[in-house]
């Protein structure tokens, strides 16, 4: 059958899949130069085939609504359908050019996210400007750049970032004109006060964190950080990758953070993955507020407004107000869940993590003991004495339709296996992947290289991934080749 061919194998000459109006405009000779030289290479095939064809490549997916997706420091969790389909209610087609006076709905929604984002993070005022997380990085980071050169304190050019921090952190940094230099962590994850003290001058910035860390680990001395960090003249960015877990509970802003940015769609209800839609709302204290991208929506005298920050404002980093549809959905999701249930996001995800690392660290290396908060990280299997690695597991796992937990991240640990389940995975679940798990480690310590192999059951098997990250095919006529 055809459902394991590429769609250009079932093209036929002739076929079609489409059937247009007979066109009431005469003729038009188009210019040479906007020509192409030779006919677009595109398949031939019913609307049958076209169908049959995206359905079973669809089939191939894996997503948090076919089974488990425990990747860690991602919160892969399920989205309320009912968000999507109020954000794609027919009110909601606006045009950003019309009048302020027929915008004055979406604006409330807009500003009554910001209010309760605020509430949320214990931060003041937030612009919904971003259109993801690494673009609220970046945003933020810009600010930490104008805050101090309106001081005219030009030789501030470093960020102090964790050894375990996300990929982003570092690159934000970069691209934001800044330096980097990077603090150890203690045996327990957390931030080495001692070497934090020792990089503290007159050139640092400012610090990137998150809390809990990207190892799942509570900053227990954050406290203190923001006071050596505000001592010395910086300011204190809060990555909202791990949010997800202190919700309802504890806030960024009481923790003496001044900037951090929200991933709506990872914390919020937007699905996450497949390059978007994103959203990443920057958050700040007063003092920083004047720094704001433009435009900000504002209420006056019962009305709301857009205003801009043309004399103080880092500038216009989106167009018009930034991604409408992740807000209708983050603010959908934040009214359904209600102030009042806040907190079980935060406390069920805790719960879920521990219960899966206390059922499996008889069997994988748990180089961190303790409480984690909403993610955890195995350093490999405990028996290593066969030699299989993380890879290993997680391309076994794939033979149990089982998506993978992260792996080889975060780098304080050689074979990091790293796990988030999040708040709506059921204990069923839960208990069907550390059986699972078990397994795995089974067949790694009485026949290891069935695991070494793995997988066996999917579309493809264990593919070249050097040969795959440096040389992809991803046209049809190169796999002809």
């Amino acid at each position: 059958m055809y459902y394991d061919k590429l769609i250009f194998e079932i093209s036929k000459p002739g076929r079609r899949a489409f059937s247009l109006p007979k066109s009431d405009f005469k003729n038009y000779k188009l210019s040479s130069n906007l020509l192409r030289a030779n006919d677009a290479e595109l398949p031939e095939v019913s609307e049958l085939e076209v169908v049959r064809h995206y359905t079973n490549v669809s089939f191939k997916n894996f997503g948090v609504e076919k089974g488990f997706y425990p990747l860690g420091s991602c919160t892969m969790k399920y989205n309320p359908k009912i968000n999507q389909d109020i954000a794609n209610m027919s009110g909601f087609n606006l045009h950003p050019y019309q009048p302020l006076e027929s915008l004055q709905g979406i604006l409330e929604i807009y500003y009554e996210t910001q209010k309760i984002l605020s509430e949320l993070s214990g931060l003041d005022t937030y612009t919904l400007n971003p259109y993801a997380g690494a673009h609220g990085e970046l945003v933020g980071l810009m600010i930490v750049k104008k805050y101090h050169e309106d001081r005219n304190d030009f030789k501030r050019d470093t960020i102090i970032i964790p050894d375990s921090a996300h990929g982003t952190n570092p690159a934000s940094a970069i691209v934001a004109g800044f330096k980097t230099i990077e603090v150890k962590s203690n045996e327990d994850g957390t931030v080495n006060i001692d070497s934090l003290k020792e990089m503290l001058n007159d050139q640092i910035a400012g610090i990137m964190l998150t809390n809990p860390n990207t190892i799942g680990m509570f900053e227990k001395d954050i406290c203190e950080i923001a006071e050596l960090i505000h001592d010395a003249g910086g300011l204190l960015y809060y990555d909202g990758a791990n949010l997800n877990p202190i919700l309802g509970v504890a806030r960024p802003g009481d923790m003496g953070f001044d900037i951090m940015h929200v991933n709506l769609h990872k914390t919020f209800s937007t699905p996450h993955g497949g390059g978007g839609p994103g959203s990443g709302p920057i958050g700040v204290v007063k003092h920083l507020v004047k720094y704001l991208p433009s435009p900000i929506v504002k209420k006056v005298n019962n009305k709301y407004i857009i205003e801009d920050f043309n004399d103080t404002s880092i500038g216009q980093i989106s167009h018009f107000y930034g991604n409408i549809g992740v807000v209708i959905k983050a603010y959908s999701y934040l009214l359904s869940v209600g102030k009042e249930n806040m907190a079980d996001i935060g406390k069920f995800s805790v719960l879920n993590a521990n219960y899966i690392k206390e059922s499996l660290k008889d069997d994988y290396l748990l180089p961190i003991k303790g409480l984690c908060k909403h993610e955890f990280v195995f350093d490999g299997l405990i028996d290593k004495s066969a030699h299989v690695t993380t890879l290993d597991v997680a391309k076994r796992l794939l033979d149990y339709d089982v998506h993978p937990p992260t792996i080889y991240f975060p780098l304080v640990f050689k074979e990091s296996l790293m796990i988030e389940p999040t708040e709506t995975e059921s204990k069923d679940t839960l208990d069907d992947f550390i059986k699972i798990m078990k397994i795995v480690a089974e067949e790694a310590r009485t026949n290891p290289e069935l695991v070494k192999g793995a997988p066996y059951n999917t579309i493809v098997k264990r593919l070249d991934e050097a040969q795959a990250a440096r040389h992809p095919i991803v046209k049809y006529r190169d796999l002809l080749q």
